[in-house]
C-alpha cells in the first residue's frame, strides 16, 4: 500500500508540474497590470478566510495559537500584497539612458513551493502571491502533517484565482503528500525554483536537487540586553516575541544574553512577566523532551504552552507563567536549550561585558542557525553598529521582537515567511523572499564604444594594424600587407 501511493504521489507531481509548465506560457503574456489585479483579488480572498484556515491548522497540527495564526494568515496575505502590489516584475523595469541598458523582468517559470507544519497556511498564501506577483506557476507541497489545513487553504486560493482569470492549472497543490513525491518535485527539471521552508533536511535536499532553489535553514537567535536597554520594554518584547503562536516561528528568541551588571534587574522583570526560572533538576528533566535521540527536535513539544510543555515534562508551574527560562553556561550540539526551540522555553547567559557578550552570542550562532537572526535590547547605537559589523545574521533587529520583526511586521523589512540566511547559513540569498527573487533580469545592452575607443585609453600601445581595402574584397597589396605584419610579430625577417 505504501508503495502504491508513493507511485501514485509521484505521478501526481509530474502531471501537476506539466500543467503549471503549459499554463505558465500564457501566463507569461499578461501584462503587469493583470497580474496585480490577480494577486490582489487573491490576497483579499485569503484575508476573508485568515480566521477558519487558522483554526482549521491548530486544529490538525496541535502548534500553536489560533488567534496568532490569523495575525500570520494576514502576514502572509494583506501585508504581503501591501508590500508588492508596486512592484514592477514583468516586461522592462529600468532603462538607463546613459549607459544604453534596458532590464526586462521575466518569471522563472514553475515555483516548487514546500510547506511547513509550523506556518502552514500563511506560508501557501505568502509564496502563491509572491509566486505569481512574478509571472510564475506555482506547485505546492504540504507537509502531511498539514495537508488539510494546507488543502483548505489552496482552495480559497484557486477559486479567487478562477474568478480572477488564471490560466487552469497555473497553481497546484499536491493531494497525496510523500517523501518520495516531494522529492520527485524538487528534482523535476521543468522546476524553475524552489522555495524550501521547513527543515534542515529538507533545505539540503532542495540545494542538491540540481534544481536552483531559496532555503532557509533553523533559527536559533540569541536576544541580547546591553547595559543601556529600556529593561521593562526589552523583557516585554521578548516574551511577546517567545509566546507569539507558542513559538513556532524560527525568528523568534532562543535564549537571552546579558550583562552581570544588570543581570538581577533583567532576572526581577522576567519574573514579573510571566517567566519561571527553571532550577538544576527542572532544567535536566526538561531539557530530554527538547531533542530527540537523533539530534533533531522534537515535534511533541513544537508550538505547544507552557502548561502543555510542564505537563508533558512532570515538572510544576506557577499559574500565569509564559515562558520557561533555563540558567546556562555551555553552548554546544548537545545542551539543546543552546539550540533552537519552537515552543515557550529561553536558555539564559550572564557575560561579564558586552564584549563577551558579543562573543556569546557568535557562539550560539555558529552552533546553530548562522546567517538567520538575532535581537538586540539597546540605546548605545555604537554597540548596535559594532553588533551590525561583527555578527553572522542577515538580520539584527534593534528594540523590537524578533519573531514579528524578522518577519517583517513590527519592522521595515519585507512580510515574509522565508528568510534567507545567506551565504555563511548556507543560503543563497540573505533576503527576506519576495517576488524580486522569483524573476530572472534580462539585459539589453547597446554598443557605447569601440575598439579603437579602449585602444585609446589603453596604457599599453596596440600592435600596429595592417590597412585593409574597404569594400569587402582582399587584395594583392593586403595580403602582402598582412604577410609582412605576421613576419614583424613572429620575429622572421
Amino acid at each position: 500500500m505504501g508503495f502504491d501511493k508513493d507511485l501514485q504521489s509521484i505521478q501526481e507531481v509530474r502531471d501537476l508540474v506539466a500543467r503549471a509548465k503549459e499554463a505558465q506560457k500564457i501566463f507569461a503574456t499578461f501584462d503587469q497590470a493583470r497580474i496585480d489585479r490577480i494577486v490582489e483579488e487573491i490576497a483579499r480572498a485569503c484575508a476573508a478566510q485568515a480566521e477558519p484556515l487558522a483554526k482549521m491548522a491548530v486544529e490538525e497540527t496541535g502548534f500553536g495559537i489560533w488567534q496568532d495564526k490569523v495575525l500570520k494568515n494576514l502576514l502572509g496575505s494583506t501585508m504581503t500584497y501591501e508590500a508588492i502590489k508596486d512592484m514592477k516584475t514583468i516586461g522592462i523595469l529600468r532603462e538607463d539612458p546613459v549607459n544604453k541598458i534596458i532590464e526586462v523582468g521575466t518569471p522563472v517559470g514553475v515555483v516548487a513551493a514546500l510547506i511547513p507544519s509550523t506556518n502552514p497556511t500563511s506560508t501557501v498564501m505568502y509564496k502563491t502571491l509572491i509566486s505569481l506577483k512574478a509571472g510564475n506557476g506555482i506547485v505546492i507541497s504540504p507537509h502531511p502533517g498539514a495537508k488539510n489545513s494546507i488543502l483548505a487553504t489552496y482552495n480559497v486560493i484557486i477559486d479567487a484565482a478562477r474568478r480572477a482569470g488564471v490560466p487552469d492549472g497555473l497553481i497546484n497543490c499536491i493531494t497525496i503528500p510523500t517523501m518520495q513525491g516531494t522529492d520527485a518535485l524538487i528534482k523535476n527539471r521543468s522546476i524553475g525554483m524552489i522555495l524550501a521552508t521547513g527543515g534542515e533536511a529538507m533545505v539540503r535536499a532542495a540545494y542538491s536537487s540540481g534544481n536552483p532553489a531559496l532555503g532557509v535553514g533553523p533559527g536559533n537567535g540569541p536576544a541580547y540586553i546591553e547595559k543601556s536597554a529600556n529593561i521593562p520594554v526589552a523583557i516585554k518584547h521578548i516574551m511577546d516575541s517567545k509566546t507569539f503562536d507558542n513559538g513556532t516561528i524560527c525568528a523568534s528568541e532562543q535564549s537571552i544574553v546579558t550583562e552581570r551588571c544588570i543581570a538581577d534587574r533583567v532576572i526581577d522583570e522576567l519574573k514579573k512577566q510571566g517567566a519561571y526560572f527553571l532550577n538544576e533538576a527542572e532544567t535536566k528533566q526538561v531539557s530530554g523532551f527538547i531533542m530527540r535521540a537523533n539530534g533533531t527536535m522534537n515535534p511533541a513539544i513544537v508550538g505547544k504552552s507552557v502548561q502543555r510543555v510542564a505537563e508533558m515534562t512532570g515538572i510544576t508551574v506557577p499559574a500565569g507563567t509564559r515562558v520557561l527560562v533555563s540558567p546556562q553556561t555551555t553552548v554546544g550540539r548537545d545542551n539543546p536549550y543552546s539550540r533552537e526551540k519552537l515552543c515557550p522555553i529561553l536558555a539564559f547567559y550572564v557575560e561579564d561585558n558586552w564584549e563577551k557578550a558579543c562573543e556569546r552570542c557568535v557562539e550560539l550562532l555558529q552552533n546553530e542557525g548562522v546567517g538567520h537572526t538575532m535581537t538586540i535590547h539597546s540605546e548605545n547605537e555604537a554597540v548596535i553598529r559594532e553588533f551590525a559589523l561583527k555578527k553572522p545574521v542577515m538580520r539584527l533587529l534593534v528594540n523590537t521582537p524578533g519573531a514579528l520583526g524578522g518577519v517583517g511586521a513590527t519592522t521595515g523589512l519585507l512580510p515574509a515567511l522565508t528568510l534567507g540566511c545567506g551565504a555563511v547559513g548556507g543560503s543563497a540569498t540573505g533576503d527576506n523572499v519576495s517576488p524580486l527573487n522569483l524573476i530572472n533580469i534580462r539585459r539589453v545592452a547597446y554598443g557605447i564604444k569601440e575598439l579603437s575607443d579602449l585602444r585609446a585609453a589603453s596604457p599599453v600601445s596596440a600592435p600596429a594594424a595592417p590597412a585593409y581595402s574597404a569594400g569587402g574584397t582582399v587584395t594583392a597589396q593586403d595580403v602582402e600587407a598582412i604577410a609582412r605584419a605576421v613576419i614583424a610579430r613572429i620575429g622572421l625577417k
